[in-house]
Formats: structure tokens, sequence, C-alpha cells
């Protein structure tokens, strides 16, 4: 039977929850409530194992603090013993807009630091990334604050349209692979006018 370990990137803490900087966790756990999960506090982080088309899924949800994302997914990366390519790491992107999702097999961590900390620790940028895009709507040197703001109340509607999609394109990467994913989602727009 196969394995997967899905990686959601945020920060614990009640201050941090509905942040932008926070969608990994929120796509996670829709996941896990979708195929019934549940998560538990174990090492460096929060963790569910669920079951999709006879495959193991494991979930984890880091309580390393985002800088320290790489510690957590190395410990469980050695312990599920999942091949690196059989991972998913879903993370918020400055560089795409709103209505934009995109997955890789590989690139570098584009200035986010939970990805450049399990870069360093892996050695490698060659893992699979789910990249949520949050927009780059702040002024100049105000980008700290802007990912650790909450969601617009104008903009929840399509934050809520995009969790559902990537929770799909999770499904899909474990079902059909990355390279049929990625041609199936990378191009759409994620609106919920285009429902």
């Amino acid at each position: 039977m196969s394995k997967f370990l899905f990686v959601g990137l945020g920060n614990i803490g009640t201050e941090y929850a509905g942040t932008r900087h926070n969608i990994g966790f929120d796509v996670l756990n829709a996941f896990v409530l979708k195929h019934s999960g549940t998560f538990k506090v174990d090492r460096l982080a929060y963790v569910a194992e669920v079951k999709f088309k006879g495959k193991n899924i494991f979930c984890i949800c880091p309580t390393t603090y985002m800088n320290l994302s790489g510690r957590a997914f190395k410990y469980w990366l050695d312990k599920t013993k999942v091949p690196i390519e059989n991972t998913l790491t879903i993370v918020d992107d400055l560089a795409l807009p709103l209505d934009k999702i995109r997955l890789r097999a590989a690139g570098t961590d584009a200035g986010h630091n939970g990805l450049r900390d399990i870069q360093l620790i892996l050695g490698t940028d060659k893992y699979p990334k789910l990249r949520f895009g949050i927009g780059n709507n702040y002024p100049k040197g105000m980008q700290a604050d802007f990912v650790l703001s909450k969601w617009l109340k104008a903009e929840e509607p399509a934050v809520l349209f995009k969790i559902e999609k990537c929770v799909e394109i999770m499904e899909s990467f474990v079902s059909i692979g990355i390279e049929q994913t990625m041609t199936n989602f990378n191009k759409l727009s994620f609106s919920p006018l285009d429902k």
C-alpha cells in the first residue's frame, strides 16, 4: 500500500487562526475533516492519519512555528518512511493572486520562511508543493503584517471555494499523480463566481 505525507504550514495559537499565513493548516484541516480523520497532538505536530483510495495519508500541521517547519517535516518523513515524491506541502504564496493555486513537483522557497527551513533541513527543494495564492495587496514594507492578517470579508467566499478545490487537488495527487494533476488544475482560475 503506498503512503503519502501531507504537510500544512502555519503557526499554532489562536492569534494566528484564520490568517493568510495559516492557509496550509486550514486546507489540511478541510482534507482531514472530509475524510473523517481527527488530529491528535504528537511529536512536533498535530497529526492525523486517513485512508483514501486504499492509500494511507499521514497529515501533519507542525507545532514548531512556521520558521522551524523543517524539523517536523523531517521527523515525520523519517518516521512514516514516505518517499519524498509522495509528500505534499501546502503553503501560502504572496506571488500568486487570490484566484490562483499552483502545484509543483519542485521549486525554491521563493522567500517563504517555512519552505526555506524545510529546504535547509532536507538539503533539497525537490519536494512537491501546493501553493495557495494570497495576493500581495499591501503597502511597501508591510509584507509581514499582511501575511499575518486575517482574510477580508470580501475575500472569504473565494478562500472557502479555493480550500475545497485544494482538497480536490490533494485527492487527485494521490489518485492520478502530480503530472496529470498539474495539467488539470494549474491553469485554472479559482473564483467562486466560476462555479
